[in-house]
């Protein structure tokens, strides 16, 4: 077995693991601190629209234009006398895209670009977009996210619970919130690309959130029939025991990103492709981190608030304090916790399943013998 599988294998068994959920706070404090920074880039700097959604035009060139890139941007705002953004394609051709111009101007621009370029006039291509579509567009965005999101709350409460589809709808708005905000941080140009990119990582991020949740919700069974597990503990080990399975998923999902955006985006030019893989790349990093660091601890700390879960709590840390006064070893994180336990006190909670009970009796006793 691999390193990786072995340490998989080890984090599920409970032999090792980090407290997630005892750190909470920081992760809460980390979160809120990069989610103001958004907010205050999306305050201060705003969005860079695309011409999808303010309107204009894009001229794409011949192959092989004899100009440079600062050379074709110069000369397309002069001609239009607004902001102008200009690409080099694989091909070699140019890709020139103005925003803010009424359509009827757009012949004027690609006269004066033909004659700067030095290039037949019938050979360079405009595509005139109005920012009605825009508008369109992001309506539809909006109606499309917010129908996502209601469906996610009401398909959580029901095969979880409400605590559950809480933390996975604050995990969701966090994600978001993180890429738009830097994508307004640093430049990036909105399209309906990624529009598309920004809805997509939502069933990524909500999908390494729900294995976690399906494993909370199978450990946590009968969990107040037993003294030595708090809720936290088995929040923290369901956080461990998937770990490196959303560890594995997000790098797979990240590598064929990452090729799109350096390969197909940043050497090749692929204009829809760059601005698709380009919110996919941010929106599955920020995903997953949503999903260790906030979604289950913030379960942890609503479910720790329910009165049964209080008293759960409050034994199990008396009776771990019974047992440090009698020099007894701690029984937190201890695998084989539920032998002393009575026999339907939650067999399945926690511990390494099918498990032959006569291997944990009467270990770290003398006589060998249950109390």
């Amino acid at each position: 077995m691999s390193k990786l599988g072995n340490l998989g294998a080890r984090l599920h068994r409970g032999e090792i693991g980090y407290d997630f959920v005892k750190n909470r706070k920081i992760w809460y404090g980390l979160s809120i601190l990069i989610t103001i920074t958004a907010i205050v880039g999306l305050a201060v700097r705003g969005l860079n629209m695309g011409i999808e959604f303010q309107g204009g035009a894009v001229f794409t060139t011949p192959k092989n234009v004899s100009v440079s890139v600062s050379q074709a941007e110069e000369y397309a705002e002069t001609a239009s006398g607004h902001d102008a953004i200009v690409q080099k394609l694989g091909d070699g051709s140019l890709r020139i895209q103005v925003a803010g111009i009424e359509t009827d101007k757009a012949n004027q621009i690609k006269s004066q670009l033909s004659d700067d370029l030095k290039v037949d006039a019938e050979q360079i291509n405009a595509e005139l977009v109005g920012p009605s579509w825009g508008e369109q567009i992001a309506d539809k965005a909006w109606q499309g996210l917010g129908i996502f999101l209601i469906l996610v709350v009401i398909y959580l409460a029901i095969a979880f619970e409400w605590r559950m589809a809480l933390a996975a709808f604050v995990a969701l708005i966090h994600d978001i919130t993180i890429t738009v905000g830097i994508y307004a941080l640093v430049g990036f140009e909105v399209t309906p690309g990624t529009v598309i990119g920004l809805l997509t990582i939502l069933g990524y991020s909500l999908y390494d959130t729900v294995v976690v949740f399906d494993s909370l919700k199978e450990q946590t069974k009968d969990l107040t029939k037993q003294t030595r597990w708090t809720y936290s503990d088995v929040a923290n080990r369901s956080i461990n025991s998937t770990l490196v399975r959303s560890i594995n998923t997000t790098v797979v999902a990240l590598l064929p990103v990452a090729g799109l955006l350096f390969i197909g985006g940043g050497v090749l030019g692929a204009g829809m492709l760059n601005d698709i893989s380009l919110s996919l790349f941010v929106g599955l990093a920020a995903g997953a981190y949503s999903s260790i660091f906030i979604a289950t601890p913030l379960v942890a700390d609503l479910k720790e608030r329910e009165p049964a879960m209080k008293a759960l709590k409050k034994r199990v840390l008396a009776k771990r304090a019974q047992s440090a006064a009698k020099g007894e070893p701690p029984v937190q994180g201890d695998d084989e916790a539920f032998a002393d336990e009575p026999e339907d006190a939650a067999p399945a909670v926690v511990g390494p399943r099918n498990q032959p009970a006569s291997r944990s009796r009467g270990r770290g006793r003398p006589s060998g013998k249950r109390r």
